[in-house]
């Protein structure tokens, strides 16, 4: 028997979410199959120059068909804890009204399966596919849809609150707003700031409005939401990058952490976005306010400011600027960032609990000649933004599970299937699953709770 003072101490309580996380229109397929109505997402990709290569998430990684083998990969890499999405057209064909119960009975099984397992289901309400439906009455510019998000809760959380212990409401809320209403480059592909500023209030509404309904029917589940949160870094000490680093903060981090925490929306982002704040009615901001019981977070990158208030030859010279190391996305890897973060959610939010619901990254990986799938950069990405994390729970940072982005290789949205994040490799064309290097090194670290990272990591084998 080992002398227990030579056995690594550990940072992660005993009880700590090890997890995987995935979304259902990048995985499932069976876009109209058993009764599911149609998305944005399948509408946007089926719109010629959308997404490249012309990908679709008509069949993406079929786990709508094999998800018992999935469920098995989960098992085989040790998860004790599972965050998929459920698909709101899988549900309510049109967005409200009619139930499809077929939908109802996957997400069933699924979710039975996870537990025989000892796989703890994180439900997502919401990771983007909107009903198409919805979206040709307005989609989430227009309050209405708030209502139709909370029937939907009142939907699934009837069918699943008796086993589903934890909830994600809505997944990211700044990306959908921004990057499907403002920027266009994602579902529903729409370019106007308005409806992007009134679409980030409401789904804060839906938020809102699905937290008790959650809470009433899934007694003593624990309920937030996720959101992407990235540090901002002014790019050199002028006043003016200080400035412009404090601005992002606020449209990326603060538009959403400040009203969640009963601060109301930030003044210098209310500032630039009037008179567009009319939506905010009586009550709204009180309602966003409501307590959570957990925030996921979201975390792949840090953002660095250049101010274009002035020209660059009157700026300071750039002292901050992105280290050599970029994932196949462009994004820099800064494991610190996460740290960051974490920190100033606990010391300067004083959220309840904390989990990583997304941390991962894109490298392009072969299959070699022997089957395998080596992923070293992946491996050492994992390794160093967990070591973060471990940092964060030292110094008293209540983070209570980690989900590495993603399971599988997946549709990455506008980016099609070109974009690989899986800790577990798809063939696209016959949908053959391989744990990479990196599903196997989380595996052995899942073993030693957490007492892996305090080994050197082997660059050479998983």
């Amino acid at each position: 028997m080992a002398d227990r003072a030579s056995v690594p101490e550990t940072a992660f309580p005993s009880d700590f979410a090890w997890g995987a996380a995935t979304a259902s229109y990048q995985i499932e397929g069976a876009w109209n199959e058993d009764g599911k109505g149609e998305s944005v997402w399948d509408r946007f990709s089926h719109t010629p120059g959308k997404v490249e290569d012309g990908d679709t998430g008509d069949v993406a990684c079929d786990h709508y068909h094999r998800w018992r083998e999935d469920v098995d990969l989960m098992e085989g890499l040790g998860l004790n804890a599972y965050r998929f999405s459920i698909a709101w057209p899988r549900i309510l064909p049109n967005g409200e009204g009619h139930v499809n119960p077929v939908g109802l009975d996957f997400y069933s099984r699924l979710t039975d399966a996870l537990l025989e397992r000892g796989i703890e289901p994180f439900a997502t309400l919401y990771h983007w596919d909107l009903p198409q439906a919805l979206q040709e009455k307005g989609g989430w510019p227009e309050r209405f849809v708030v209502e139709a998000f909370a029937a939907y809760t009142e939907v699934v959380s009837r069918r699943l609150g008796d086993r589903v212990r934890h909830w994600i409401t809505v997944n990211e809320p700044w990306v959908n707003a921004v990057i499907g209403y403002r920027t266009g480059q994602h579902a529903p592909g729409e370019t106007d700031l308005g409806r992007s500023v009134a679409a980030a209030h409401h789904l804060l509404l839906a938020h809102a409005a699905a937290v008790p309904i959650l809470r009433a029917n899934s007694p003593g589940a624990r309920v937030g939401l996720a959101l992407n949160l990235t540090p901002q870094h002014p790019a050199s000490g002028s006043i003016a990058d200080r400035v412009a680093a404090t601005w992002v903060d606020g449209y990326i981090n603060r538009w959403f952490l400040d009203p969640l925490s009963g601060r109301g929306y930030p003044a210098d982002i209310v500032r630039s976005f009037e008179p567009r704040m009319d939506i905010v009615q009586p009550g709204d901001l009180e309602a966003i306010a409501r307590p959570v019981d957990l925030l996921g977070v979201n975390y792949y990158m840090r953002g660095i400011a250049r101010s274009e208030a002035i020209p660059e030859t009157e700026n300071e010279p750039r002292t901050v600027s992105p280290g050599d190391e970029i994932t196949e996305m462009g994004w820099e890897v800064y494991p610190q960032g996460l740290y960051q973060t974490l920190a100033r959610l606990h010391f300067n939010y004083g959220f309840p609990a904390l989990y990583v619901t997304e941390n991962g990254a894109a490298y392009r990986d072969e299959v070699g000649s022997e089957g395998q799938v080596e992923d070293p950069e992946r491996r050492s990405y994992l390794h160093r933004h967990l070591r973060e994390v471990q940092r964060a729970i030292e110094i008293g940072v209540p983070v209570h599970g980690y989900f590495v982005w993603s399971l599988l290789d997946n549709f990455e949205w506008s980016y099609g299937f070109s974009k690989r994040f899986g800790v577990v490799r798809v063939d696209f064309e016959t949908g053959r699953r391989i744990v990479k290097s990196s599903g196997r090194w989380y595996r052995d670290l899942i073993r030693s709770k957490g007492r892996g990272l305090s080994e050197p990591l082997d660059m050479k084998t998983g």
